[in-house]
């Protein structure tokens, strides 16, 4: 099911963008695995997953800080420090594509769409988990956090993709799951998809992203493509 303001206008949608955690792949379980390793290492309890699951989008301090709430900056500063430490190890070792996807990318390949990926999670975790993945040979950009001198919702790092996809930006449909990911999508030109199937926490007031398409799952997603682009 969709929820759009591009359903009556015919696009020409030369290539696909996606945000990493929660949007491409579901990897939360790595960094809620990671942030429990780190918890025991300081004496604490394991965390509660379905708490956390929210958070994964929003980075390494936004787990430690609901696992911890009752802790102050400088323990959540230690826990997270560990967190970056451990999760090398288990970097992609829970970590799948969202159900249906892989149709998707399929259908994008078919087509000759270019795909990749611009996201906040830094090089050194993205890109050992797009190579254990097999995306390093199927995407032409793989924008990291520390890509470029900003991060989303910046419009760096979404240039920087665009150029390496050779897709000028209003040609791109950009995937994300956060608030930040359609501010960088809508501010750099690109049609803003909202995946709702990603780490959107109850109280995240979607209606008021700025995104111009919303889908419920990957399954929605490959219909419009198929229903309602010029490909």
């Amino acid at each position: 099911m969709t929820d759009c303001h591009l359903t009556n206008k015919r696009l020409t949608i030369k290539g696909v963008l996606f945000d990493l955690d929660g949007t491409l792949a579901d990897t939360a379980p790595d960094m809620i695995e990671a942030l429990n390793i780190s918890l025991a290492q300081f004496g604490f309890a394991a965390a509660n997953s379905s708490e956390l699951r929210y958070q994964a989008s929003h980075g390494s301090l936004a787990l430690v800080q609901t696992a911890l709430p009752e802790q102050n900056e400088a323990m959540h500063a230690q826990v997270q420090s560990a967190l970056l430490n451990n999760y090398p190890q288990v970097n992609g070792k829970h970590c799948q594509l969202f159900t249906g996807l892989e149709i998707f990318l399929e259908l994008l390949s078919e087509h000759d769409i270019p795909f990749g990926v611009v996201t906040n999670k830094p090089a050194r975790f993205t890109r050992p988990l797009m190579i254990k993945m097999g995306f390093e040979k199927r995407m032409p950009t793989i924008i990291s956090g520390d890509s470029t001198l900003h991060s989303k919702p910046h419009t760096a790092p979404m240039q920087l993709a665009a150029q390496q996809l050779s897709v000028q930006p209003e040609h791109i449909l950009y995937l994300g799951d956060a608030e930040r990911d359609m501010q960088a999508a809508k501010a750099s030109g690109m049609h803003a998809g909202l995946a709702k199937w990603g780490y959107i926490g109850p109280n995240d007031a979607i209606n008021d992203w700025p995104s111009d398409i919303s889908f419920e799952d990957p399954n929605s997603l490959t219909e419009w493509l198929k229903n309602h682009l010029s490909i």
